[in-house]
């Protein structure tokens, strides 16, 4: 089954060709990280209309560098949601009028569905069950996967998730858009120990998040330096490294609570802040003392992407999922009400 995959779900307009047989044929992806910069974060109409100019080029791009045409195409998966409704309506919309123009049938997947499953795509995938970190600029989980569509939530952020947190430090400390990327060159030059942030939540039981009270710490920090004339580039290294520290040291011991408390040794992380460099050290130290094994995608699957959509589309069409040609997203959609295969 050759799988068209679209993904609109924010600021990338992601296509690809997946094969059921062959795997991933083609992958394209535009990034509007300069057209949202300057505002400093995501401006959804903005989005909207820039999925809208970028569409119908990449789906010409993929087929190209894939030597494919439109006949070959069995069917076409896009994101249906979490997301921004006006960035989810385009890729739904264009999969619907190419679907119904093919006369193929179109599914909407769910977003963090194709992150979960994006390590999938690699040479060793993962085998069920496992339990699974989703970490991005929206979402922080811990979710015991047994299946496609199995998914039981153990842990979730109460707050802000820690992509946000790490976008947000970053902008009160004056760094460019996006913020995570940012925090991680700085903490590389940072000096150990000289702050020392809070590992939220990890005082008590339980495997849910919090970050908002570490990013307030971030901010009461930062004045603190300001008010003492010491905000120079190096105190932003400084204060980038305890900060990175503490959300990864967090993250690692829920991960840690997760798998103890479900018996599996196996650990996905997937998301945006799963390309953390830091995070993926921590957790390959923390699962190599359990004798256990972690999982995730190369770094530009990491983020949003239409590969992991064809992949996650092609699974549920294989297994006979098809939907109505109307139009619907859904700006919540949490994963547990998705049917099982």
């Amino acid at each position: 089954m050759l799988v068209l995959g679209l993904e609109t779900s924010c600021d990338e307009t992601g296509v690809a060709l997946y094969d059921s047989e062959r795997g991933l044929l083609a992958d394209a992806l535009f990034s509007q990280i300069d057209l949202h910069r300057v505002y400093g974060g995501v401006v959804p109409e903005l989005a909207s209309r820039d999925h809208v100019k970028r569409m119908l080029p990449l789906i010409r791009q993929v087929l190209a560098e894939a030597d494919c045409v439109a006949t070959e195409i069995d069917a076409i998966a896009y994101t249906a949601g979490p997301g921004l409704v006006g960035a989810l309506l385009v890729g739904a919309s264009c999969a619907q009028a190419l679907a119904f123009a093919w006369g193929i049938p179109a599914l909407g997947v769910h977003h963090m569905e194709g992150h979960l499953l994006a390590p999938m795509l690699e040479e060793q995938p993962p085998e069920f069950p496992f339990v699974a970190l989703l970490v991005s600029g929206g979402h922080t989980q811990l979710v015991r996967v047994d299946g496609i569509g199995r998914y039981e939530l153990l842990g979730e952020t109460l707050d802000d998730a820690a992509g946000e947190a790490f976008d947000k430090t970053a902008k009160l400390m004056g760094l460019n858009y996006p913020g995570g990327p940012e925090i991680a060159r700085l903490a590389t030059q940072g000096v150990p120990g000289r702050f020392v942030f809070p590992r939220p939540m990890t005082d008590r039981p339980g495997l849910d998040f919090s970050f908002s009270g570490l990013k307030t710490f971030a901010l009461n920090t930062w004045q603190r330096c300001q008010s003492a004339g010491d905000d120079g580039e190096q105190t932003r290294c400084d204060v980038s490294l305890a900060f990175q520290q503490a959300v990864v040291e967090t993250l690692t011991i829920k991960c840690k609570r997760a798998l103890k408390q479900t018996g599996l040794k196996r650990l996905v992380i997937a998301g945006g802040v799963s390309a953390n460099k830091a995070l993926r050290a921590s957790l390959e130290d923390m699962l190599a003392g359990i004798k256990g094994n972690v999982y995730y995608a190369r770094p530009q699957f990491c983020t949003d992407n239409g590969a992991m959509i064809a992949y996650a589309g092609c699974q549920r069409l294989a297994a006979g999922q098809q939907e109505s040609l109307a139009i619907s997203v859904q700006a919540r959609w949490p994963m547990e009400q998705l049917a099982p295969l």
